[in-house]
């Protein structure tokens, strides 16, 4: 894994992740968007289903090795996403976030379209300003107190964030197996987000609970929503919902997944994106 930290306008750091060039004629390139909070570190899982692949990815504001910028927007992604991809030399690439991810790599699908072959957002939630559906039926009562903090302002996340208790009921059975397994590489990168404190995560939720900067139907390149039809973190409604506003993007549920297993679908969904090329 290569690290590399890029000094951008006004002198704020972003640090950045390469797994490294495959050498393979075949080699998919993709930018990681990890959820909230995580840092950008690329997930070693995926690296075991496809030899071509090559991950990149940064880490966002405030998490990591990255500056803080607290009025960020979701679409502020996109900008730091290219300069990654231009320090590195890559021209063209997929990408795929998860969770709080997923939106940013839908960011990137509608405002750098020349440079994105396709998007997925997996477990996604979809924007506050997209109606049409009960945001919160089906969500864990302790996902539902963090949202109602978020619409309260910042203030009121923070507590939610210092005092409110962890809501297991969050995780499926399914989500605590793969993260007893494969995906309990979470752990440590989420560990690594909040080593600095609660702040880049309440700046991170606030930017997905406001509008994230770009309009979902200007989004031009194949896009897949998949989504674990049992995930009590965010609801499958809510993938249905972005799905049916994204043109032309195709809804992949998951029957039997929640938040986190439904990543252990990684082959189908690096398949996927290997097809849009």
């Amino acid at each position: 894994m290569q690290e590399l930290e890029l000094r951008l306008a006004g002198g704020r750091v972003l640090h950045a992740y390469d797994t490294g060039p495959t050498g393979r004629d075949d080699e998919l390139v993709v930018v990681w968007h990890g959820g909230t909070p995580n840092t950008g570190l690329p997930p070693e899982p995926l690296l075991a289903h496809d030899p071509g692949l090559r991950l990149l990815g940064a880490d966002r504001p405030g998490y990591g090795g990255s500056s803080r910028v607290p009025e960020a927007d979701v679409a502020d992604v996109v900008p730091d996403v290219l300069a990654v991809a231009d320090a590195l030399g890559v021209d063209r690439f997929a990408v795929l976030g998860h969770s709080g991810g997923g939106s940013r790599a839908l960011a990137c699908a509608a405002l750098a379209a020349d440079r994105v072959t396709a998007a997925i957002a997996v477990s996604s939630p979809a924007p506050p300003d997209l109606g049409g559906f009960d945001r919160f039926a089906g969500m864990a009562p302790g996902i539902v107190r963090e949202q109602r903090a978020v619409a309260a302002g910042r203030a009121a996340l923070l507590e939610e964030l210092r005092t409110g208790e962890w809501d297991p009921s969050a995780f499926t059975p399914a989500d605590e197996q793969a993260l007893e397994g494969t995906w309990g590489w979470f752990g440590p990168v989420v560990a690594a987000a909040t080593a600095q404190g609660l702040d880049a995560e309440a700046d991170d939720l606030l930017a997905a609970g406001r509008a994230w900067g770009f309009d979902l139907a200007a989004v031009r390149r194949p896009v897949l929503v998949a989504h674990g039809a049992d995930d009590r973190m965010v609801p499958a409604s809510h993938g249905v919902r972005l799905a049916e506003a994204v043109p032309g993007a195709r809804l992949h549920l998951v029957e039997g997944a929640g938040h986190i297993s439904v990543l252990e679908d990684a082959p189908a969904l690096l398949a996927w994106l290997r097809a849009q090329r």
